[in-house]
């Protein structure tokens, strides 16, 4: 099978959005990091998006944000791309992360629309294109409102799309049909990712490219297999893969990403579950359900799943750390 988004001017399939692990003392556990990096290379990954809200940016110094960049382009070696979450909700800050992971090796950079301020479109126009000016990379825009509080509009994600650095949007707004209204205004080589694991199939029958992924992080072969059958004309297969990936999501969603999704990885063996404050740790009832359900999903998929069967939970009883 040939791997498909390679490079990022047409990135397509899943890329996971990778969690940062950390130690028990606080600072970034660099060997579980290499290893995510590696597994999701190794699993089909068409490129790996590090220091975004499930990286836990806003809780990294500049230096941590330019290590886990420098690891990721080391670890990929230009096999698929490393895109970078380099957004602020004030534009110099913006620019600023923006140079520091041109400089640490990122292929492209994920900038989130301003949050807090809540600017207007023609505010936030300026702001990215202010962002595109300032680098050489390619730009993937993050509309996001449910954590912004302010939403780019399909008029405003069109006339962005006209700048030449600025080649797609990964898509948090909720809205699957949205890919069939911005096709027509943005063109045909203008990535529309989604950035919401439960629409991610309903979003490419729309029209969408890929999916920017928490869920793919612990199911990455369960997801490519259910894009793949997709793109392949293969609709009842997909939408057959598309009911354990629904059944995770929601559980890695039942709290505020990533403390779930670390969770999980710590339950296979991956990484400390640690978040930083103001995050705090998954809640021990959904810490059962979820264990529960990653026993059963890594006995039912197997090697669809990021680890195998041997590191999976064996049930509600195992004490969890």
């Amino acid at each position: 099978m040939v791997r498909i988004g390679r490079h990022v001017s047409k990135l397509t399939g899943y890329a996971p959005a990778l969690p940062t692990p950390f130690t028990v003392e606080g600072d970034i556990d660099i060997s579980a990091f290499e290893q995510m990096c590696d597994l999701q290379l190794t699993r089909g990954a068409t490129a790996l998006i590090v220091c975004g809200t499930t990286g836990e940016a806003p809780t990294l110094t500049p230096e941590e944000h330019r290590l886990l960049i420098q690891i990721a382009a080391t670890q990929t070696r230009g096999r698929i791309p490393v895109i970078a979450g380099a957004g602020a909700n004030a534009t110099a800050h913006a620019i600023e992360l923006t140079r520091d992971a041109e400089v640490a090796g990122a292929d492209a950079i994920l900038s989130v629309v301003p949050y807090y301020n809540r600017p207007m479109q023609a505010g936030l126009y300026a702001h990215f294109q202010a962002i595109a000016e300032s680098t050489g990379l390619p730009i993937i825009l993050y509309d996001v409102p449910a954590r912004t509080g302010c939403c780019l509009s399909d008029h405003t994600v069109a006339r962005l799309a006209e700048l030449p650095r600025i080649i797609g949007l990964k898509d948090a707004a909720g809205d699957a049909t949205r890919p069939a209204r911005l096709r027509p205004l943005v063109g045909a080589n203008f990535r529309l990712l989604c950035g919401e694991d439960g629409l991610a199939l309903p979003y490419l029958a729309q029209g969408g490219d890929g999916c920017i992924s928490v869920t793919s992080n612990v199911a990455p072969g369960l997801c490519r297999s259910m894009f793949w059958a997709w793109k392949q004309g293969h609709s009842v297969h997909a939408r057959r893969l598309e009911r354990p990936i629904s059944e995770l999501t929601a559980a890695l969603f039942h709290e505020t990403n990533p403390a779930p999704l670390k969770q999980a990885l710590a339950f296979l063996g991956l990484m400390s579950p640690a978040v930083r404050l103001p995050l705090v740790g998954l809640s021990e009832p959904h810490r059962i359900e979820l264990s529960e359900l990653l026993f059963r999903l890594c006995h039912e998929h197997g090697d669809q799943m990021i680890s195998s069967v041997r590191t999976a939970p064996v049930d509600r009883r195992v004490a969890v750390g």
